[in-house]
């Protein structure tokens, strides 16, 4: 077996077939390092500088410190970062505590687009939207008598006086005086107990109007409705204090004017109360039927008509002894330019607040299977009352009545 054969002898003296296999030289072994801290400068980074084709020919010496890069936000690409100067540091951007290195300005959190935060015991009006009804002072409500009937009568009366006169007169018989006064003095009563006893009697004629079956309500239908309120889109406030989540919100101010003084408005007779300033509010809210269950829009807000029967409760009582004790009700005044001298005043509010137990009176509207109550057209007639010697009374608009005060018998929703 010579080399033809490509056989060859080891080391050991074995002779084995194939050709003896050449010895390559032995790679140098690579000793791992500890890799230096660069603290984010390229240049001291070794190759990684060169990965990203920056040219530390150019730069010459290590103190030069513009090699630092950042990432851009959308293509990766690298920017060097200016050097920091006392002209552009408002523009340099800082890195975020995610650690994320973004390029460009960082918008700061006070540029929020946030409404100003009122300072504490602040009583600045509150300005609603168009949906929000501002209520006015007095409700439309009356005597809904035929004007025929109204003049048929008067001309009786003055027939009757013109005759017992005459009589009077000729023949010198006061029993007719006499009768005739009879007449006259109980409708005298009658008129002067309606006129005083108009709201009450409206109140109670509400009260006993029976609630209808909303399930069965057709579309048209005047219809009164009991049950838990809650509030639409837009939740209200009272103004003094601050009860949040209404769907009626009313602060009044009223004062009191003796022989002399100032008067709250020109009708303001003496010793009397008078309304001198009134802030009241309504919006959409929703009312849930005791009787069916059934969840119904009530419409009141965008200038609907509403008459809002809620008691209120006085709140501030002012009179020039206690006029230093009140720095709240007084700050009230001055957030609404209101004189604070040396008149007699009382706050009042009044509310409905989301979980009340509300009657409300209108009409039935069913529109794209939404169920509403909306402000009848016309006014509603109570119709006379025998019993009670009340007139036929009218009012306008939506009927809201509530006996909740504030916080009794609010259910939380």
């Amino acid at each position: 077996m010579g080399s033809r054969t490509g056989s060859h002898q080891l080391r050991n003296g074995l002779i084995v077939s194939g050709r003896p296999e050449q010895h390559k030289e032995k790679q140098p072994t690579v000793t791992s390092r500890a890799i230096p801290y660069t603290g984010g400068d390229v240049k001291k980074s070794g190759e990684i500088g060169k990965m990203y084709g920056i040219d530390f020919s150019a730069s010459g010496s290590h103190h030069h410190t513009s090699g630092s890069i950042r990432f851009g936000s959308n293509s990766g690409q690298i920017d060097p970062i200016p050097k920091k100067s006392s002209s552009s540091s408002s523009n340099s951007g800082p890195i975020q505590p995610t650690g994320l290195i973004t390029s460009g300005p960082l918008s700061s959190s006070t540029n929020r687009r946030s409404g100003p935060l009122e300072p504490a015991g602040s009583f600045k009006k509150v300005v609603y939207s168009s949906a929000v009804t501002g209520v006015s002072d007095d409700i439309k409500m009356g005597f809904r008598v035929s004007k025929v009937a109204m003049w048929v009568l008067l001309v009786v009366l003055i027939m009757a006086l013109m005759a017992g006169g005459f009589v009077m007169a000729t023949v010198k018989i006061y029993v007719i005086l006499v009768g005739v006064g009879g007449v006259l003095v109980p409708i005298l009563v009658v008129l002067l107990w309606n006129y005083a006893y108009k709201e009450r009697g409206l109140v109670g004629f509400l009260r006993r109007y029976e609630d209808a079956e909303l399930r069965g309500a057709v579309d048209g239908q005047y219809v009164k409705v009991t049950g838990v309120v809650t509030c639409g889109s837009i939740p209200l406030e009272t103004s003094f204090q601050r009860i949040p989540r209404c769907v009626y919100a009313s602060t009044e101010l009223h004062e009191y004017k003796g022989w002399v003084g100032k008067s709250a408005h020109p009708r303001h007779r003496c010793f009397s109360w008078g309304r001198r300033h009134s802030e009241k509010y309504v919006g959409d809210f929703y009312i849930s039927d005791f009787q069916t269950g059934l969840r119904a829009l009530v419409k009141a807000g965008y200038g609907a008509k509403v008459a809002p029967f809620v008691k209120s409760t006085t709140v501030v009582d002012i009179t020039t002894s206690n006029r230093e004790l009140s720095p709240n009700f007084l700050r009230w005044l001055a957030d609404r330019s209101l004189s604070s001298d040396d008149r007699v005043m009382r706050l009042k509010e009044a509310c409905i607040k989301e979980g009340s137990t509300v009657s409300v009176m209108g009409v039935v509207r069913r529109q794209d299977n939404v169920l509403m109550i909306v402000p009848p057209a016309e006014p509603i007639s109570t119709g006379c009352q025998w019993a009670r010697c009340v007139l036929p009374t009218y009012v306008e608009g939506l009927i809201l009545t509530c006996d909740d005060i504030q916080n009794a018998d609010v259910i939380p929703v």
